[in-house]
């Protein structure tokens, strides 16, 4: 069996994840976190849309991390990011840690924003 070690270019992957924290590239981060090849930034939840707004033209997808189980996002953030090109998944937050490090290692346009477990 051949392996390839994965190049996630300038952007960090996540590395773990416990009760209420992330491990970001290496760094422990309390709290829920938005996650893009732009950066890391606390997230407010739900609420919070400037923090994912900002990613508008920057990603063609946010996977919303929703906790231990999936949830819904609020109808509102869902549309609201849509109507700026945007599309949303939600997902529990390990399944959401899971896909984004795939894609962003495939070099997708592709964010987080994860509620922690």
């Amino acid at each position: 069996m051949r392996l390839t070690e994965i190049d996630y270019d300038d952007s960090k992957p996540i590395d773990g994840y416990g009760p209420g924290f992330f491990r970001i590239g290496g760094e422990v981060i309390e709290g829920a976190v938005t996650l893009a090849p732009t950066g890391l930034r606390s997230w407010g939840g739900f609420e919070d849309l400037d923090a994912v707004l900002a990613l508008a033209g920057r990603i063609d997808v946010l996977f919303v991390g929703t906790g231990a189980e999936i949830a819904h996002a609020p109808r509102a953030f869902r549309e609201r990011l849509e109507a700026e090109g945007i599309g949303v998944e939600a997902m529990a937050t390990p399944a959401a840690c899971r896909t984004y490090n795939v894609l962003l290692s495939e070099g997708r346009r592709v964010a987080v924003a994860l509620l922690p477990v």
